[in-house]
């Protein structure tokens, strides 16, 4: 870079952020394969910043909030429920004789139905009503927005389900029962 610029290397790049961001990201561009070597070096930066203890705080409320039962959870409430109720207990029973090639047991039509999603359901409210605030290592306070970060990371994903169930029935038309019925003859 220095020798294409027509400068000595001391002006080319100079230390701190300067270098990692513009120096380095200029020279892996004339180098081979350079998409290889940007992609390994800011992946260590990434991998550097996690290892400070900063990097541990973001990485226990992202792995407390987004990453958390809680979230998993809720997805597992709601495809219980689209699997037993607006799909079909008789028509998944039946594709699983298809797969497997026999009936399984009449009780997997309740647990899909009933047991399940209601299971989840109570653990996902004992959470709710069981949350304490989160603590680095049994000392550290998070900030409240600190919190409100962990909680929007926790929504972004959980409010897509019902967001999309709200998007499908305002664009169907007719009754709740009238568009699980069209759904239901559409894919039979």
């Amino acid at each position: 870079m220095a020798y294409e610029q027509g400068v000595p290397i001391a002006e080319v790049a100079e230390s701190g952020p300067g270098l990692a961001f513009i120096a380095y990201p200029k020279a892996v561009t004339m180098m081979p394969l350079s998409p290889l070597w940007a992609t390994l070096f800011f992946m260590m930066l990434i991998f550097l910043g996690l290892d400070s203890q900063g990097g541990m705080y973001v990485f226990q409320l992202f792995d407390s909030y987004a990453a958390s039962g809680m979230c998993l959870l809720f997805v597992a409430i709601f495809e219980c429920i689209c699997i037993g109720w607006f799909y079909g207990d008789n028509r998944f029973y039946d594709n699983i004789e298809d797969m497997i090639g026999y009936r399984p047991l009449i009780m997997f039509k309740w647990c899909w139905m009933l047991l399940t999603p209601g299971i989840c359901a109570g653990i996902f409210i004992f959470f709710l009503v069981k949350y304490k605030p989160l603590k680095y290592n049994n000392v550290y306070i998070y900030p409240d927005w600190g919190y409100g970060i962990g909680w929007m990371m926790a929504l972004s994903s959980m409010v897509c389900i019902p967001l999309w169930i709200c998007v499908k029935l305002w664009k169907s038309e007719g009754t709740i029962l009238e568009v699980d019925a069209s759904f239901y003859y559409k894919t039979v």
